[in-house]
């Protein structure tokens, strides 16, 4: 169940990413709005994070969390803003892809 609460917390960590990555480009109330779902998503995604860790590791909870939220940070840059998806960025991206998953297999 924890691993759950960890994927989670990870998704969290890309939703504040998207939500700072919108504030950028507007003024005003909007920028408000953006700002406010980027500290709910803060906000809940260290909770979940602080959550898992009580039964996983902290050596392998934080850095899956962290990659998660890269790699959906990555992804979310290249299909909603535009991002470059250059051979170089999707091979980086694949190797944290691939550590990842080896951190949960070896814990």
């Amino acid at each position: 169940m924890n691993w759950i609460i960890l994927i989670v917390a990870g998704l969290c960590e890309t939703g504040f990413t998207y939500c700072l990555g919108r504030a950028k480009y507007v003024t005003g109330t909007e920028w408000w709005l953006w700002m406010s779902g980027f500290l709910a998503f803060t906000i809940l995604s260290m909770g979940l994070l602080a959550k898992a860790t009580q039964t996983l590791p902290l050596g392998t909870a934080y850095p899956v969390w962290t990659g998660i939220g890269a790699v959906g940070t990555v992804i979310v840059g290249i299909f909603v803003f535009h991002e470059p998806a250059t051979f170089w960025r999707l091979f980086f991206i694949t190797t944290l892809i691939v550590s990842i998953v080896g951190l949960k297999t070896v814990s």
